[in-house]
C-alpha cells in the first residue's frame, strides 16, 4: 500500500510540473485542490500537513493568478496596473502567497518559487519596489537554472524580465547621473538574462510538448504549435534588444536580434515579422551591416559587455552546419523570408463559415509580412524573388486584392509581363471600378508584350467607367489613343492605316481636352500629329507641352526632329544642345 500510495505520489507530482511548463492553469487548479484538505487536520500533524496545504496553496495561487493574467492580456500590454477590488483571482491569489509566506512553512525551494510568483503579483498591481525587494529577498540573482525542471525556467524567466520592468519604471527617484547608468546597466543585465533564459525555456518545452510519450498522458493534449507565449516570455524575447534600439545602441541591438535569429528555431520564436519591423524601421540603408562584416566604426563606441550571468550554465542551442537552409537565413539576414514561410504555413485557407474569423486574423498578419517583404526585396531589387514569393501566398489569397495587385505588381518589376497581365485580369475581376488595374494592364500590353487588341480592350475598360474612373479617364483615352497609332503603324493597308490614324489622333485629342495640363498627353498627340505628317501643328502642340515641363527630354527630342524635318537646322541644333546640356548622359 505505501509503495502504491508512493507511485501515486510521484504521479501527481510529475502533472503538477508538467501542467506549471505547459501552462495549463485550469487542471492545475484542480491538481491544488487534491493537495488541500476539507478540514484541517489534528494538531499533532500540523507541520506535515502544513507544509502539503501550503503548497497546494502556492500553486492554487499561481493558478489563479496566470488566469487572471490571460484574462488581462490587454491590459497588461498597455501597463495598466490591475486591481485587487476589480480582480477577484488577483485578490484571492495574494491572500494565498501573503498567508504563506508569514507562515514560512514552506520548504526552501518552494518558499523561493513562491516568491517569484508574489513578485510577479506585485508588478502587475503597479507596485514596482514591492516587486524589486520580493525578488531581492528571492534572490534570484543567484538563482541557477542547472539540472532545474521547465517549470523554474519559466519562472525564473518572468522574474528577470519584470525585475527588469520594475527598475525601468522606477529611474524617476535617481538623482545621480552616476547612479542611473549603474540602473540602467541593471536593467539590461535583467533584460538579456531573461531572453537567454526564455529560449531555453521554449526549446526545451518544444522538445518535451513534441514527445509522443509526453502528448499521450491524459490531460497533456496541447501541441508545440498550440502554444502562445505569455505576456511576460514575449517581454523577455524581446526587450533586451528593443531596448538597445531605442538608446540608439544599434550594435548591441542587432547583435542581440540576430542571436535570437540563431538559436534553434521553434513556433514561439519565429517572430519574423516583428523583427523585419525592427529591421526597417530601425537602420537606414547608409548604417546597416550584414553579419558576416564589422558594423560602421561611429557604432563601435556604444559597445559593451554582455550582462548575462554566469550562473546560468545553459545556453540556447544554435545552428548547426548540417542546418543549411536555416544558417544561410542567419547569414544573409534575411528574416523577412521566414516570415513569408511561416505566413504560408500558418495559413487558414478553408472556407468554412466558423473559420472566417481565424481566416481574417491569417490574412491580416500574411498581408503585414508581405507588405515588409515587398519594401525589403523592392528596395533591393529582388522582384523575381518576391514575385516567387507572391505566388505562394496565393493558396490562401482568394478574393483578396491586395495580394494579388502585389503580386502583379511584382510580375511587372521582374519582367514576367504576360503572367502579370493574367493575373491584372484577376485582380480587375475583383475591383470592376478601380480604373488603375486595367490602365496598368495596358501599360503592359502597349509596351512590354505589344499586345494591341489586349491593349484596346483594357483603355476601354477604363474609358467604360466614365466619370467613376476620375482623373484615370484623360489616361484611359490616352492608352486607347496609342493603342490605335500602333495598330496604324502594323497596317499593310492604305485604307485602315488611315481609318486607324484618324481615331487616334481624336481619341489623343479627347484625352487633351480632359487634362489639358498633363504634359506627357500633348507630347503624344504631337507625336500623332507629326506621323501624319501635320509638322506646323505638332510643333505647336509640342511647345505648349513644353511650357508646362520645361526640360522634358522627351519634347525636347521630338522638337529636334520636327525642327530638322522642316530643314530648320539650326533651330534644332539650339534644341540638342540645350537637351545634352541638361541631360549629358542621355546617349
Amino acid at each position: 500500500m505505501a509503495a502504491k500510495g508512493s507511485h501515486s505520489h510521484v504521479k501527481l507530482e510529475g502533472e503538477i510540473e508538467r501542467c506549471r511548463a505547459e501552462g495549463h492553469w485550469g487542471q492545475l487548479r484542480h491538481l491544488a485542490q487534491q493537495l488541500l484538505p476539507p478540514v484541517r487536520p489534528p494538531r499533532k500533524a500540523a507541520g506535515d500537513s502544513q507544509d502539503s496545504e501550503d503548497y497546494g496553496s502556492m500553486l492554487l495561487a499561481e493558478a489563479l493568478l496566470e488566469e487572471c493574467l490571460k484574462e488581462n492580456f490587454a491590459k497588461l500590454k498597455d501597463s495598466i496596473p490591475l486591481t485587487e477590488k476589480n480582480e477577484p483571482k488577483l485578490s484571492e491569489a495574494k491572500q494565498y502567497l501573503s498567508s504563506i509566506l508569514s507562515r514560512g512553512k514552506l520548504r526552501p525551494k518552494y518558499m523561493t518559487e513562491a516568491m517569484l510568483i508574489l513578485g510577479k503579483l506585485h508588478y502587475v498591481e503597479g507596485s514596482y519596489r514591492d516587486a524589486i525587494s520580493m525578488y531581492a529577498r528571492a534572490g534570484i540573482d543567484d538563482l541557477s537554472t542547472k539540472d532545474e525542471p521547465l517549470y523554474v525556467l519559466r519562472l525564473v524567466t518572468e522574474a528577470f524580465v519584470i525585475k527588469g520592468l520594475s527598475l525601468e519604471r522606477s529611474t524617476n527617484s535617481i538623482a545621480s547621473r552616476a547612479r542611473l547608468c549603474e540602473r540602467e546597466e541593471e536593467v539590461m543585465a535583467c533584460f538579456e538574462t531573461a531572453c537567454v533564459i526564455a529560449q531555453v525555456y521554449l526549446q526545451e518545452l518544444e522538445k518535451t510538448l513534441n514527445n509522443t510519450h509526453s502528448r499521450s498522458i491524459k490531460g497533456s493534449n496541447v501541441t508545440y504549435s498550440e502554444f502562445e507565449l505569455s505576456y511576460f516570455l514575449e517581454a523577455a524575447l524581446q526587450s533586451a534588444y528593443v531596448t538597445h534600439l531605442k538608446k540608439g545602441n544599434i550594435v548591441k541591438g542587432m547583435r542581440s536580434l540576430r542571436e535570437i535569429l540563431r538559436t534553434v528555431e521553434t513556433k514561439s520564436t519565429q517572430t519574423f515579422k516583428m523583427l523585419a519591423q525592427v529591421l526597417l524601421h530601425s537602420l537606414s540603408e547608409d548604417c546597416y551591416w550584414s553579419p558576416l562584416s564589422d558594423p560602421l566604426p561611429e557604432f563601435m563606441n556604444k559597445e559593451d559587455q554582455s550582462y548575462v550571468s554566469n550562473l546560468l550554465y545553459r545556453r540556447p542551442e544554435l545552428y548547426t552546419e548540417e542546418n543549411q537552409f536555416s544558417l544561410a537565413l542567419f547569414l544573409s539576414d534575411v528574416p523577412f523570408i521566414c516570415a513569408s514561410a511561416q505566413a504560408n504555413r500558418d495559413a487558414v485557407i478553408s472556407r468554412a463559415p466558423d473559420q472566417q474569423d481565424d481566416r481574417a486574423v491569417s490574412l491580416q498578419d500574411a498581408s503585414a509580412v508581405y507588405d515588409l517583404l515587398s519594401i525589403t526585396l523592392g528596395r533591393r531589387g529582388q522582384y523575381v524573388m518576391l514575385s516567387e514569393c507572391l505566388e505562394r501566398a496565393m493558396k490562401f489569397a482568394f478574393d483578396e486584392f491586395h495580394l494579388w495587385y502585389q503580386l502583379a505588381l511584382s510580375m511587372v518589376a521582374c519582367g514576367k509581363s504576360a503572367y502579370a497581365v493574367s493575373v491584372l485580369k484577376e485582380c480587375a475581376k475583383l475591383r470592376p471600378t478601380d480604373p488603375t488595374v486595367p490602365l496598368l494592364a495596358a501599360k503592359v500590353c502597349i509596351g512590354s508584350l505589344h499586345w494591341l487588341e489586349e491593349g484596346e480592350y483594357f483603355a476601354k475598360m477604363v474609358i467604360d467607367l466614365g466619370d467613376d474612373a476620375g482623373e484615370s479617364l484623360a489616361k484611359g483615352y490616352l492608352a486607347l489613343g496609342l493603342t490605335y497609332s500602333l495598330q496604324a503603324t502594323d497596317a499593310t493597308l492604305k485604307g485602315t492605316q488611315d481609318e486607324l490614324n484618324k481615331k487616334a489622333l481624336q481619341t489623343l485629342e479627347r484625352a487633351r481636352d480632359l487634362a489639358p495640363e498633363d504634359h506627357q498627353i500633348i507630347l503624344y498627340l504631337s507625336l500623332q500629329l507629326a506621323l501624319v505628317r501635320q509638322i506646323s501643328d505638332a510643333i505647336e502642340h509640342l511647345q505648349e507641352a513644353l511650357q508646362l515641363c520645361k526640360d522634358d527630354m522627351n519634347s525636347l527630342h521630338l522638337l529636334a526632329l520636327l525642327f530638322s524635318a522642316q530643314k530648320h537646322y539650326q533651330h534644332a541644333l539650339d534644341v540638342i544642345n540645350m537637351a545634352v546640356v541638361e541631360y549629358p548622359e542621355s546617349f
